[in-house]
């Protein structure tokens, strides 16, 4: 795990600004989903996203493995990454993008900035346009930011068979949670 971390860090360019940039990151980024339809209500979380932003640039990756996900039912997780995620033939869902806002906020100064990030998301091997907003929280010299968005599993085409459909939503929430240390 940790080489692939190395791997996530060598992927974003470095800083030009240097005295000024600062990169943050996170291996231990919580991701849950939920999936609320009218049969049965479906949790998991994965507490091991790796997440990396670079303040000058605005730019943020963030990679979680499938298989990480927690179910409280075997069974659950089983059906979910062999039959919906192919986990083994999809292995990560991640998000490539950049803050598109990040020059109007300081995370040095303390306060609860709002973040606009724009870039691709990929699930399940399709990857396409994403944005969304997210809470960039500075306090006591730690950083964290907070997320919440839907997908919708059919634009990544997740197929869900029939005769369980209506125990599996058609829009996902997803909320994302990382503690942020200095790179």
């Amino acid at each position: 795990m940790f080489t692939r971390f190395l791997f996530t860090i060598f992927l974003i360019p470095a800083c030009t600004l240097s005295g000024t940039a600062q990169k943050y990151f996170s291996k231990t980024a919580k991701v849950s989903f939920v999936s609320e339809a009218p049969i049965e209500k479906i949790v998991s979380t994965n507490n091991s996203g790796y997440l990396i932003m670079d303040v000058a640039t605005g730019q943020l990756e963030m990679s979680v493995l499938i298989k990480g996900f927690q179910f409280d039912k075997a069974l659950m997780q089983a059906h979910f990454n062999e039959n919906y995620m192919e986990s083994d033939k999809y292995p990560k869902a991640f998000f490539k993008g950049r803050i598109t806002n990040i020059s109007t906020f300081s995370l040095t100064n303390e306060g609860t900035y709002q973040a606009e990030l724009k870039g691709d998301l990929t699930i399940h091997g399709i990857t396409r346009p994403f944005s969304t907003q997210a809470k960039m929280i500075a306090n006591g010299g730690k950083v964290s930011a907070e997320g919440n968005f839907e997908v919708a599993i059919a634009d990544y085409g997740i197929e869900v068979p029939k005769v369980v459909r209506d125990n599996i939503a058609k829009q996902v929430k997803v909320s994302i949670r990382a503690d942020l240390q200095k790179l």
